[in-house]
């Protein structure tokens, strides 16, 4: 009576077992790497269009093609446009951000008492309704203005904070070539181009879609069901 060999046994294993699973793990880090991926929220910058906890999907091709693992821009695409929800590294900690395009190469940008105004035109307010917002907890919008933002593309919520400390005016700023001007929907919460200037264009990595997946971190986790699979505005 014969018995298998070890080095048979280790060549049926790398065939039936590791060689399959590691080819399905590099297409799938391959995948999120150049064409979809999705990023965790761990802080309130973009509400309430996007809250602490949820899971955002990303198109990485939006705008370029890339070499997967590395990052290489192989081709452009197409340019981010106003309204863009993107994201991006960080330009002081290489961390990374997601915001909305509020500015594009040429424009100049000013906020005079929280409100945008784009190459001396004024972004329109429209009050909202907190209960209009989908998914959103009355307590996570306690002390916060909730607008509608529309300019030239722009047409989502936003909020301020009321009795906010920070100042409520800035610029005028203009906008360099190749670079966009980004900011958060929390206006009072939200560390962006305000403070760290335009982002490049060749660091824009790829555009938020939608809302994938979100629990409440301050509800032991538990499940949004309302906003899973919702498109962002």
């Amino acid at each position: 009576m014969s018995t298998e060999s070890s080095p048979s046994r280790s060549s049926t294993f790398w065939r039936e077992w590791a060689k399959p699973i590691l080819t399905a793990v590099l297409a799938l880090c391959a995948l999120r790497s150049s064409l979809a991926d999705w990023n965790d929220v761990p802080t309130p910058s973009m509400v309430p269009t996007i809250l602490e906890g949820d899971r955002v999907f990303i198109d990485k091709r939006a705008y370029d093609w890339r070499v997967p693992f590395f990052g290489w821009r192989i081709a452009a695409r197409e340019d981010p446009e106003r309204g863009d929800i993107v994201i991006f590294p960080s330009p002081v900690d290489g961390i990374r951000l997601i915001k909305r395009v509020v500015g594009l190469p040429g424009d100049t940008i000013e906020l005079r008492g929280d409100r945008l105004v784009v190459n001396g035109e004024p972004a329109r307010y429209d009050a909202i309704s907190t209960a209009a917002l989908q998914g959103c907890e009355h307590e996570e919008l306690a002390g916060f203005r909730v607008w509608r933002e529309a300019k030239d593309g722009l047409d989502h919520p936003m909020m301020t904070e009321r009795g906010s400390l920070r100042p409520s005016d800035f610029g005028p700023f203009e906008v360099p070539a190749d670079h966009y001007f980004m900011m958060g929907d929390n206006r009072d919460r939200s560390l962006d181009s305000r403070f760290f200037g335009a982002v490049p264009r060749e660091t824009i990595r790829g555009k938020a879609l939608a809302v994938a997946l979100s629990v409440d971190p301050d509800r032991a986790y538990r499940p949004r069901f309302a906003r899973w699979f919702s498109r962002l505005p």
